[in-house]
């Protein structure tokens, strides 16, 4: 059954033949809302596949199949350029290095058939001889698993394109071995097809659904005539008793024959009953049109049309030579074209499913940079956000159905966007990069108290003068915030009897916000210091705490020394990692001492999941304590959510609390007492959103969680994360076009006697005279702008005051401001003056009008 919004706005339930007033109406007659489907039960599946030399063959195995009855529950087909072309498509990517198989197909029509696993023994005793009867070839196991799994990314093959001229046409599976035939002879191009075997057509016989594809290029002129091929097939399957698979707008001429007599009539009845205003969807289906109209006539000519689409030059492109696009980098434009828009990235994607805004998902972005190639839109800063706003979580990479490298995509774009053009980058990285610069981390925390953290009773053993030949690096938010981490951390590897070393005062900050803000020429030169700082130790082991840490050290710096020019012979390990290896050896376990059941979930962190790929060695240190029970939530592994921090939560904190609650959700959901986590990121995250969500959940880090067992008892680091989440939001909210406008708000006496060339005294003077003021309103935008920057070093001190009592920063960050701020100011204004001067003018001229005073 299905439920549909109707033109009056009730809502009506289609059950029974009433279902056909909906299917393949396209939205002439409802909305369809909400849908019940009957589904069979979960059972294992059993695939095999099989290769023919000919279509006529592939037909004779599908017509015995279906004359036998033989229990197939699915019968896919590919033909041979199909199969060609998805040898040469591009394997799912990490990191630049392919994470899937290559699975050679033959170029031949492979056949994929499924069956539920009770009926292996029909099958096995029926298919042999059919197969022997129609010439076929059994293929091994690993190409009909291949073929199953990848049944929903029939696209890749876009990325050789990167467009795809689509013919889609239903024939029946007795004329199908004459209607590929013809079609392949009289189609020049390389025309890819797949399909679909119905055992029950709409005349009850068995059809086959036929999805071509002919691989172009959209953005040159002689697609045109490539798409003009798609007339072609239609008039070969209409020859063989086909039809065009929808109607739409191009084909609603010749309706009757895609729907059937009966069902036209019934639904323009139903249309007119229903929709007497023709508002749903005009132009559609039932009506004629000035195209259907012209598809009549094209079609007419289709023979003379014909050679000019087949005589049309384009290659199937696996390496193309690429160039930019527009500022848009060439790989990165050649993707927004290759993308199909199928939408499967769109409900994993945090940024959407947090927002619910499909600009803020791949496919929006993708759709938004060809309109913005065809001059049809143009940069703005919400679309900058957008490019910046992704978590970098990577879990649209592996839904892709194209195999685009998205998240490396968007990188790109950060660093063409922010890196080369200079625009702006999400205010609160500025603050970041002024402390970075400073003092070597993002939380203005002081060098000399880098490492105040570390186990006094471990400094002889690990501490900054001894030898080792494996550095552990804490990061900054475990060094100056989540202290727990670090301190647990290194006790845990203490206790593995694993032989270490910490850097000292010189570890700075990994540089990942740097990375991911588009400030690439920081994020360099503190690659650069991070590496140096490690070789001076002698070791060529970095073991991290922090996913993000983990993630520069073992993926991003070996790249960026590359660049650079640099040596790189530095492995890369997490904790997590060294301490299971540990455990497997028997040489380290956790002491049995009848500890109190506790049930608790274990959270994927994006960084250390789908971009380092550890998954089981933090749950293998779970597993390891006596007493406490792994409870796993739906999502995990590569299918993990995030748990919406990194630019999120920098750039709208309610949308992060909002990403998060889905995923603490799920652990809420399995009866979980504890998360547990390693990322400081997601661990500071999770105890905000927990606040601010008022969720009945313990957020804990695994090591100091595991030492919890080993002995050691570590202080709730929960009072220092809200306290600089108290920090943090404040300055969210200061470093914008509305919070600058406050801020100015309460300082305009200050910024009036800044004014160069004493124009404050004039305006203080106008403002008297009834109506002055006005005339020079039209003004402001253009003087703000030069007139601003230099009023700034005048009212610093003034700001610095103010900011200090609408920000309750602690001591050390205060000491720096002096010095930052003002790097702070001179790189955000200028992006910014626009936006904030429509937010200030008419305040001001109400404090020199005397209305606010």
């Amino acid at each position: 059954s299905a439920k549909a919004i109707m033109p009056d706005g009730k809502i009506k339930e289609f059950t029974a033949a009433e279902i056909d007033l909906l299917a393949d109406a396209e939205g002439i007659t409802g909305i369809i809302s909400e849908l019940t489907i009957k589904v069979m039960p979960l059972e294992e599946m059993k695939v095999s596949s099989f290769a023919f030399e000919n279509p006529h063959d592939l037909q004779v195995f599908s017509e015995m199949l279906i004359t036998r009855n033989i229990p197939v529950w699915s019968l896919l087909f590919i033909n041979p350029k199909m199969a060609e072309l998805k040898n040469l498509s591009p394997l799912l990517e990490h990191n630049g290095h392919a994470i899937e198989e290559r699975v050679i197909l033959p170029k031949k029509y492979i056949a994929t058939l499924t069956y539920r696993l009770g009926d292996e023994a029909v099958i096995k005793k029926e298919i042999p001889p059919i197969t022997e009867k129609s010439r076929g070839k059994v293929l091994e196991d690993k190409i009909s698993r291949h073929e199953w799994d990848n049944r929903f990314k029939l696209m890749i093959v876009k990325r050789l394109g990167p467009s795809l001229v689509p013919a889609e046409v239903v024939i029946p599976l007795n004329n199908l071995g004459g209607a590929l035939s013809e079609i392949e002879a009289k189609i020049e191009h390389p025309l890819v097809k797949e399909g679909v075997v119905i055992r029950k057509g709409r005349d009850g016989k068995p059809e086959v659904v036929l999805l071509g594809f002919i691989p172009s290029d959209q953005r040159k002129f002689g697609y045109n005539f490539v798409f003009a091929l798609t007339l072609s097939i239609i008039k070969i399957a209409e020859k063989f008793g086909g039809r065009p698979y929808a109607t739409g707008i191009y084909f609603s001429g010749i309706a009757e024959k895609v729907l059937g007599k009966d069902r036209l009539e019934n639904i323009k009845r139903f249309k007119k009953e229903a929709d007497p205003g023709k508002i749903f969807n005009p132009g559609k289906v039932i009506s004629k049109n000035a195209i259907g109209i012209f598809m009549g006539i094209a079609s007419f000519l289709e023979p003379l049309i014909r050679p000019f689409g087949n005589n049309i030059a384009h290659e199937i492109n696996t390496n193309p030579v690429l160039k930019d696009v527009k500022g848009v980098p060439g790989d990165v434009a050649w993707y927004a074209y290759a993308c199909s828009q199928c939408g499967y990235c769109i409900p994993e994607c945090d940024q959407f499913y947090g927002r619910g805004w499909e600009s803020q998902s791949p496919r929006g972005k993708w759709y938004w940079l060809r309109e913005y190639i065809e001059g049809r839109e143009k940069w703005d800063q919400y679309m900058v956000d957008s490019f910046i706003a992704c978590t970098t979580c990577e879990l649209c990479n592996l839904k892709c159905s194209a195999n685009l490298p998205i998240e490396p995509s968007w990188m790109k774009m950060r660093g063409r966007l922010i890196n080369d053009e200079k625009r702006m980058t999400f205010p609160p990285f500025e603050m970041m990069s002024a402390a970075l610069s400073k003092e070597g981390n993002i939380w203005a925390g002081y060098r000399k108290n880098r490492i105040d953290w570390f186990p006094k009773d471990l400094i002889e053993k690990h501490g900054p003068g001894k030898k080792a030949k494996a550095v552990y690096f804490a990061g900054c938010t475990a060094s100056y915030v989540e202290n727990d981490i670090a301190m647990a951390g290194v006790r845990l590897l203490d206790e593995a009897g694993v032989d270490f070393k910490i850097i000292g005062e010189k570890e700075n900050c990994c540089g990942t916000p740097m990375l991911v803000s588009g400030k690439w020429d920081i994020f360099a030169e503190t690659a650069k210091k991070n590496i140096e700082a490690v070789k001076e130790t002698g070791a060529d082991t970095v073991i991290c705490s922090c996913p993000a840490c983990d993630m520069m050290w073992r993926n991003v710096y070996p790249k960026w020394a590359k660049k650079l020019g640099i040596n790189y012979d530095i492995a890369a390990k997490h904790y997590s990692e060294v301490v299971a290896q540990k455990i497997s050896e028997g040489s380290f376990s956790f002491p049995d001492k009848n500890n109190e059941p506790v049930k608790v979930t274990w959270h994927d962190s994006c960084h250390i999941g789908r971009v380092s790929g550890v998954y089981e060695e933090p749950r293998d240190i779970i597993k390891a304590i006596p007493g406490v029970e792994l409870l796993e939530m739906d999502n995990i592994r590569d299918a993990a959510h995030c748990c919406g921090s990194v630019l999120t939560l920098i750039k709208e904190p309610q949308v992060a609390a909002d990403v998060g609650k889905t995923r603490l959700d799920e652990a809420l959901k399995n009866g979980a007492e504890e998360v547990i986590a390693l990322c400081p990121c997601c661990e500071f995250q999770f105890r905000v959103t927990r606040d601010k969500k008022n969720l009945p959940l313990k957020i804990k880090d695994l090591a100091t969680f595991a030492c919890r067992y080993l002995g050691y008892e570590y202080p709730e680091p929960d009072p220092e994360v809200q306290k600089q989440w108290a920090v943090f939001e404040a300055m969210i909210s200061l470093m914008s076009p509305k919070g600058f406008a406050n801020l100015m708000g309460t300082m305009w006496p200050e910024l009036l006697d800044a004014m160069p060339l004493k124009m404050g005294g004039m305006m203080r003077f106008m403002g008297k005279i009834p109506g002055a003021l006005k005339l020079m309103k039209p003004l402001f935008p253009v003087l703000f702008p030069v007139l601003l920057p230099k009023m700034m070093p005048k009212v610093m001190p003034v700001m610095l005051d103010r900011v200090s009592g609408m920000v309750p920063m602690p001591d050390y960050m205060e000491e720096q401001m002096p010095q930052m701020m003002p790097e702070i100011m001179n790189n955000l204004m200028p992006h910014m003056i626009h936006d904030l001067v429509p937010l200030v003018t008419q305040p001001m001229l109400d404090y020199l009008t005397g209305k606010n005073k």
